[in-house]
């Protein structure tokens, strides 16, 4: 590679690994784009041939990969709160909510309850357009509902 071109391709190529990261989120292509960067940054203090680029690339990311990603999920990552689809399913019961895709006994179909659209079943057939009565959660999911006729 060129002697000014080496860090910015490296460089780039590591925004294309935070691009990626962004798209498909699993914090593993975001230990490639800091390997990317650490070889840029290396190349910009030492020069190296393109196999000993490729070592610190590989080595630096599968380092950081193993060592620091169950931190960083620890951080990072999410924590659900139990007993949060409990309290919607409890406030939901015995409200009334429009059915915008027919539901019958053999199908799901689907209802708006406070500006959301979730599926719904029901043990007769109900039409689109109709107003129906949520009796609860109609699976451990949290996203159907029982539904019956107004």
């Amino acid at each position: 590679m060129l002697d000014a071109s080496a860090p910015l391709v490296w460089f780039l190529i590591g925004v294309g690994f935070l691009l990626a990261e962004l798209m498909l989120p699993g914090l593993i292509l975001l230990f490639f784009c800091f390997g990317c960067w650490i070889t840029a940054i290396s190349l910009l203090m030492v020069d190296m041939a393109v196999e000993v680029q490729t070592a610190v690339f590989l080595v630096t990311s599968l380092v950081m990969l193993f060592t620091l990603r169950k931190l960083f999920m620890r951080t990072f990552g999410g924590r659900l709160k139990e007993g949060a689809d409990k309290e919607l399913a409890d406030r939901a019961m015995g409200r009334q909510a429009l059915v915008t895709g027919a539901i019958s006994p053999a199908a799901p179909g689907e209802i708006k309850f406070r500006g959301s659209f979730w599926r719904a079943v029901a043990d007769v057939d109900i039409p689109e357009g109709a107003t129906v009565v949520i009796e609860g959660p109609a699976s451990d999911d949290g996203l159907t509902f029982r539904v019956k006729p107004l």
